[in-house]
């Protein structure tokens, strides 16, 4: 079995941030934009999934033991990678891009049935649609209603820290930003509902 720490160059003991600084490091350098009609564009989306599954697999590692869970991810636990096989499914409708699909399910749960996770994967999808500021608030609601969960702090942790990056940044073509940074960070966001969503 593949080791995620491994992949991602580093100690099983690195931070958080660390963890993250990893992903995006090696995000940025294997990004299938960056090797477009390149003779190794499908060894880069290789590496690019296996980068994608060690981020996911850390996060789901980190989630289990903050919450106490020694169980398997699937159990009711505060970690709700798939609580479900009802989320389970969105989670997997989202990973394969069908954003419409899983909002769709999302928005047939009954008011008031909807908890913490719905919240989480409300806030994944329009995150992976790039509306930010409006995903943070679905994810602020889903860490109110399950604090120990490090997965939904993460993710809001990550949203946070990139509303405020594009919200100080000039408009226009100004210096400081390009389509690489861009591209970089919204794979990083994608990454943190990733495979684990």
């Amino acid at each position: 079995m593949k080791n995620p720490y491994e992949i991602l160059g580093i100690s099983p003991n690195a931070t958080n941030e660390e963890v993250r600084a990893a992903y995006r490091n090696l995000a940025k350098k294997y990004h299938p934009d960056n090797y477009v009609d390149s003779p190794v564009a499908d060894l880069a989306e290789e590496k690019m999934k296996d980068i994608n599954w060690a981020y996911d697999e850390i996060l789901k590692i980190r989630a289990n033991q903050q919450s106490g869970n020694s169980q398997n991810t699937n159990t009711s636990s505060g970690f709700s990678t798939s609580s479900t096989p009802f989320y389970a499914k969105i989670r997997a409708m989202i990973n394969g891009g069908d954003f419409n699909g899983a909002e769709a399910m999302l928005n047939d749960v009954k008011k008031d049935e909807r908890n913490a996770e719905w919240y989480f994967l409300k806030g994944c999808v329009l995150t992976r649609r790039g509306y930010y500021f409006d995903a943070i608030k679905f994810i602020d609601k889903a860490c109110s209603m399950d604090m120990g969960n490090s997965e939904y702090q993460m993710m809001r942790d990550n949203l946070r820290s990139q509303s405020q990056y594009y919200g100080n940044q000039p408009h226009g073509n100004a210096g400081g930003c390009n389509m690489c940074d861009v591209c970089s960070t919204l794979i990083c966001l994608d990454c943190l509902c990733g495979n684990g969503c």
